[in-house]
């Protein structure tokens, strides 16, 4: 540690948010302070969004997702995941 970090009393969120964007924490604390987290219950955020496919696309996708048992929206979820990622 490099000298101790003494902590405000914040009114709000907002005091809170500038005060850590202003700050540079390699001043306070070196890689050897460090302590690797975990958060299994975390999970990402989601937003539902509204497309338009024809109806042959999605029974198709449909009957695929019944074959393999899953949500179809789940299966259009990995497809989308795998189209993004292999670019």
């Amino acid at each position: 540690m490099e000298k101790k970090l003494k902590l405000p009393e914040f009114k709000n969120e907002d005091e809170e948010r500038k005060f850590w964007a202003k700050i540079d924490l390699s001043e306070y604390y070196t890689p050897a302070d460090l302590e690797e987290v975990s958060f299994p219950d975390l999970k990402p955020t989601s937003h539902a969004i509204s497309i338009r496919i024809p109806d042959y696309l999605l029974n198709r996708v449909k009957e695929k997702a019944n074959e393999i048992n899953i949500p179809y929206q789940s299966l259009i979820k990995e497809y989308i995941k795998k189209g993004v990622l292999s670019s």
